[in-house]
């Protein structure tokens, strides 16, 4: 495998939908710019937007547009949180550690991919719910690895996981209504490696215990029940750890489609090695990845706007006719303008109601389904 790295700090970029019309919102009318509106700064757009441009979807993106920055929550959905988990689409950050800017931490510069550009707590607080983290023995802990071989090294090594983990529980700690899932790519071979640090970390009064997880396909708790019982942190693993640990395994509970270049083919969604094909519906859970095999920064709010939007439909199809549960993106901001977050509120709006968009408050007209 051949690793690179960005040695400029990368462009923003805008967008979801890549419309016709865009208007300028000039002057000095700050926190009043509205979605795709022109801009020259985030402080001229409303709230949930940020000023960016995206030439790589053409001339007429070059300049900079309001775009969305954060996710619609759930507390504003029509139903609120009275479904059950597997009825709700969370936003998700592909290597979500991996992030540009990070300073070496073990002693040599970082020499690996980038995926992401916000710290894991930004984003939470922009509304991603589910993170995809890399967990290796390193340096006689655990350690949060863009590795290869099965392997961390000096140049691939981010931070100890258990500081991104003190993260997600002070956003637990301050945010008692939300859910977060982690998925880990399961390099730890030390006993209990990785009881041990979400221990550390104070993680365990939030853990959402394996016992508790549906089988066969059964709906899982309601968010209402999974909030009351304080059961706010699901963990799954790419090793069986379950009799050891009692770590839930991934496969035993999701279905993933293939990631990388092949996951982002148009029409076609087929399962990722590991997961059982995308029709199973003994599992509850559908993970659906859109991402290159290289992380792109110029590139990528292409890819985040109507090539993911119009792939939706591709594993609804593959998965008999169900609604992907994550939506696991590079560089979760950028886009045309709505981008992934767009992108979650049309899974959100078919899962609870069959709307087009989960903020059309289920009042769809038959000209808002969706015809994907």
């Amino acid at each position: 495998m051949v690793f690179g790295f960005y040695t400029t700090q990368p462009i923003f970029i805008t967008s979801f939908f890549i419309t016709s019309k865009y208007e300028s919102c000039g002057g000095c009318c700050e926190f009043s710019c509205m979605l795709n509106s022109r801009c020259s700064r985030d402080s001229q757009c409303q709230t949930g937007l940020y000023c960016f441009a995206c030439p790589a979807a053409g001339s007429a993106f070059s300049a900079s547009y309001c775009t969305r920055s954060d996710a619609t929550p759930t507390s504003a959905f029509p139903k609120n949180t009275s479904l059950p988990f597997n009825k709700y689409a969370w936003l998700t950050t592909h290597n979500s550690f991996a992030i540009f800017g990070s300073p070496p931490r073990a002693g040599t510069p970082i020499i690996t991919f980038f995926n992401q550009e916000d710290s894991v707590t930004q984003q939470l607080n922009n509304g991603v719910r589910g993170l995809m983290l890399d967990m290796y023995d390193f340096k006689n802990t655990v350690w949060l690895c863009h590795s290869f071989n099965g392997k961390c090294f000096d140049f691939t090594a981010f931070r100890p996981a258990i500081e991104t983990l003190i993260e997600i529980k002070s956003f637990l700690d301050n945010n008692a209504m939300e859910i977060i899932t982690i998925f880990i790519k399961d390099y730890v071979n030390a006993p209990f490696g990785l009881t041990k640090v979400f221990t550390s970390a104070g993680l365990m009064k939030y853990w959402f215990p394996l016992s508790n997880m549906p089988v066969g396909g059964a709906d899982w708790p309601t968010l209402d029940t999974m909030i009351q019982t304080n059961q706010r942190l699901i963990v799954f693993t790419s090793m069986d750890k379950e009799a050891t640990e009692g770590i839930a395994h991934q496969w035993n509970f999701t279905n993933e489609n293939q990631f990388g270049d092949d996951g982002m083919k148009q029409g076609i969604c087929i399962n990722r090695g590991g997961s059982s094909v995308m029709s199973d519906t003994t599992k509850a859970l559908i993970v659906q990845n859109f991402f290159p095999n290289n992380p792109n920064p110029i590139e990528v709010c292409v890819d985040n706007s109507d090539a993911l939007w119009n792939e939706l439909s591709s594993c609804y199809s593959a998965s008999g006719n169900r609604w992907s549960n994550f939506l696991a993106v590079d560089f979760y901001k950028r886009s045309t303008g709505g981008g992934a977050f767009h992108a979650v509120d049309t899974l959100n709006g078919q899962l609870e109601c069959g709307c087009l968009d989960i903020t059309s408050h289920c009042s769809c007209s038959s000209s808002e389904m969706w015809e994907g």
